[in-house]
């Protein structure tokens, strides 16, 4: 296949403030308000140093995909440098497997927003909201990329307004030494109910899983630097704020939250989110936790629909997707690949009903297991880059280099592995290695018939 140039250019519409709000949309997912609580109870205490070394490795893979980026600002998307450094074949299937990334994302979103409406609403059908829901953020991704920057900064404003109440809270509770319905708030708490790794090794290890799945759509920055508005200045400020958002939003709130109820009293059928809000009296904790969680949601979906159709426009340009899915609006937006992306998942609304929950749970384990094999790309496309590179960019250099790549290589392979020999997760595992090996036989099948 051979792509077609286009005649218009994506538009760089997306301002600072974008670009920060996106990529702390990124870093904060529902996992972190729904999941940490089941991840708590694996684990113990222990989940805070576990958030605080899987966010060390990620802030180090966007640094090494910040550098590609700001070597050329010319590329639309990392996907450009996967096929300049690892050739056409692989960026067929990195491009292609992050695209399915974000669409099994997306589906178990989709499916949880008829969820949480039917906290208010009952009597709607399930259907019915994740319908409406990608209408309407499709309507708001055809108008311009500027929307979409801006529909994602206050959904990102939400998730982040209820992090630093809580963060708040939990610390004011647990310095004022607060009685709550079952126990006193204090910081003692994360080391007084059988230290600060209570189940062991196994639980400390468990924990990566999840807490990797809370980190999964960091990378979604790497595909604005098409359409950011100075993305030399932009890009550096986004990534080198990552330590202060996993220090606040990850570290901060689980420390909050095992201060006020220590962990083994935290319950996995409710939010840890809403056992604090209500802990100290708030009326309608659990309302107020629905709606956060219902924007985040929302936010994934949208998210879903950018990453999704500027994948399919950069897999086009580079010959590995149909020409016809690389041509752009008036306004700079890849309506066709848009529009391919959101007919996909209409279909997968329509059968939303016929499908059990358990099949969206298996998909939402495929699409985190596939997320670190796109990063242990980009981080090889990284020493690629710097060794032909020596000097890399003086701006903006991969700190630590090539030590840094090296570890972080190692232990992302290192939780694939351990994603592999886990029992619950690897049927997971297994699929995704099948869908890799398929992906390359359709590429290999693709180039002999061209």
């Amino acid at each position: 296949m051979e792509s077609s140039k286009s005649t218009n250019t994506l538009s760089r519409s997306l301002k600072s403030r974008h670009i920060q709000m996106i990529a702390i949309g990124g870093a904060i997912g529902t996992g972190l308000f729904l999941g940490s609580g089941s991840a708590i109870h694996t684990s113990g205490p222990s989940i805070i140093l576990s958030y605080l070394i899987v966010g060390i490795f990620c802030f180090l893979l966007m640094r090494a995909i910040g550098e590609l980026l700001l070597s050329d600002t010319s590329k639309h998307s990392f996907l450009d440098f996967v096929k300049l450094y690892l050739g056409d074949r692989w960026e067929f299937v990195t491009g292609w497997t992050y695209w399915f990334c974000w669409i099994s994302l997306a589906m178990a979103d989709l499916t949880a927003t008829g969820i949480y409406i039917k906290y208010w609403f009952p009597g709607v059908p399930q259907w019915v909201p994740p319908l409406v829901i990608l209408l309407c953020l499709f309507c708001a991704n055809m108008v311009n990329v500027g929307l979409f920057g801006e529909l994602e900064s206050w959904f990102s404003m939400i998730k982040v307004v209820a992090i630093i109440l809580l963060v708040v809270v939990g610390v004011g509770l647990a310095l004022f030494h607060v009685k709550t319905s079952s126990s006193t708030a204090s910081f003692s708490n994360l080391v007084s109910h059988g230290g600060f790794f209570p189940t062991g090794a196994h639980g400390f290890l468990m924990s990566f899983q999840m807490v990797v799945f809370a980190f999964v759509g960091i990378e979604m920055v790497g595909l604005t630097a098409g359409e950011t508005d100075n993305p030399e200045l932009n890009l550096p400020k986004a990534i080198n704020s990552l330590p202060i958002r996993i220090g606040l939003f990850y570290v901060g709130s689980m420390i909050a939250v095992m201060s006020v109820y220590p962990w083994n009293k935290i319950t996995t059928t409710a939010s840890p989110f809403v056992q604090v809000f209500s802990g100290i009296g708030i009326i309608g904790a659990a309302g107020i936790l629905n709606f956060v969680v219902l924007t985040a949601a929302i936010s994934a979906t949208n998210s879903c629909l950018f990453s999704t159709s500027r994948t399919m426009y950069a897999l086009s340009m580079g010959g590995n997707a149909s020409s016809f899915l690389n041509r752009l609006g008036r306004n700079g937006v890849p309506n066709i690949a848009l529009n391919f992306s959101t007919a996909f998942l209409l279909i997968i609304v329509v059968l939303n009903y016929f499908i059990p929950a358990g099949v969206f749970n298996l998909v939402s384990s495929v699409s985190t297991i596939n997320f670190v094999v796109v990063w242990v790309v980009l981080l090889i496309v990284h020493v690629k880059y710097r060794r032909a590179n020596p000097k890399g960019v003086k701006a903006f250099k991969m700190p630590g280099y090539p030590i840094a790549d090296y570890i972080s290589l190692v232990f992302f392979i290192f939780i694939l592995g351990f994603l592999l020999v886990s029992s619950s997760t690897r049927v997971a595992m297994i699929i995704s290695i099948v869908s890799v090996a398929t992906m390359l036989l359709v590429y290999q099948l693709t180039q002999k018939k061209s």
